[in-house]
């Protein structure tokens, strides 16, 4: 029998939510800052102790109503967008509107509530390097754009243009590694992690600073559940006596990239993941699919030397 007493749908817009009850079939809107969440909460309170609450990741317009939520010790589940969207179709309803999601979210949760796992606010620390990783990764993605441009055709042109940004850009990628670097040996755990990351073959320090903002659940998890969050994960494709290829895919964003540039150095290396890599080529694999099975293999080794860690912290 549930241990909540209603369930909260909230669907996230950039400048609006709206709050739905499983119990009835009224919804209401509230302005997505400081002053609406506070009214939300205050309309809210009579109910909010003794139910669950269900919203969807929104490219980030969720966490100041997440993290408002959880301060008061709310329970809440972040749902996973695409699982949402399937259960929604498996209704057969196509139409949309922010309080059909709502209700949506509140009936997903309904539903799922035995199996859906509570939003636990990362530290400061830790959100500040996720933050720091990501903002390295779209300036690097940035620098990559503009030497291309400066290599092209006519590019005499914007030539000049393109020299500053590639400096400018290279500058604020130095500055940010610095920050990074700083904010890892200022913190005893993380230091700790980086240098248990930094002994696997292919994993330097600019890859252990991704893994450590990218993966914060490293040591915490199975090896299957780390292998399908880096979405290294071969999936089934078997039907009665056909067994189809078996692809990875999905998997959290942007560890996959940091994956395979480890494993490129891996290959490389003169260590067993080179063995383990010139194994597989010699028995027929295609270079891809041993590059994968050796990303699959770096996250799952630094999954496992990073439990002894977590056991320690919990």
């Amino acid at each position: 029998m549930s241990h909540y007493q209603n369930f909260i749908g909230i669907d996230i817009g950039k400048f609006t939510f709206v709050v739905a009850m499983h119990s009835n079939k009224l919804s209401k809107e509230y302005e997505n800052n400081a002053k609406g969440i506070r009214t939300f909460l205050k309309d809210s309170k009579s109910h909010l102790q003794s139910s669950l609450v269900v919203l969807e990741t929104t490219g980030g317009y969720e966490m100041e109503l997440l993290l408002a939520l959880c301060d008061k010790n709310f329970r809440v589940h972040r749902a996973n967008t695409r699982k949402v969207k399937s259960f929604i179709r498996s209704f057969g309803n196509t139409a949309k509107t922010d309080s059909l999601d709502a209700k949506a979210l509140a009936l997903y949760g309904f539903e799922r509530h035995d199996r859906l796992k509570l939003f636990t606010p990362v530290s400061k620390q830790q959100s500040t390097l996720y933050a720091l990783v990501q903002r390295r990764k779209d300036l690097k993605q940035f620098l990559v754009a503009e030497k291309n441009r400066v290599k092209a055709p006519e590019a005499s042109v914007v030539k000049n243009s393109c020299e500053f940004m590639i400096e400018t850009l290279t500058d604020q990628i130095t500055q940010i590694t610095k920050q990074i670097e700083a904010l890892i040996n200022s913190d005893p755990t993380f230091l700790a992690r980086a240098q248990v990351l930094k002994t696997i073959p292919g994993i330097g320090e600019i890859t252990a600073q991704d893994l450590l903002a990218l993966i914060p659940e490293l040591g915490t998890l199975t090896r299957k559940q780390v292998a399908s969050l880096a979405g290294v994960a071969p999936r089934a494709n078997d039907s009665g006596k056909f067994h189809g290829y078996r692809h990875t895919g999905r998997g959290r964003d942007s560890i996959k990239p940091t994956l395979f540039l480890a494993a490129m150095a891996a290959r490389n290396s003169h260590s067993h993941l080179k063995t383990f890599y010139d194994n597989l080529i010699s028995r027929g694999k295609q270079k891809m699919v041993a590059l994968t099975a050796l990303m699959r293999k770096i996250i799952v080794i630094a999954n496992a030397k990073l439990k002894p860690l977590a056991t320690q912290t919990t």
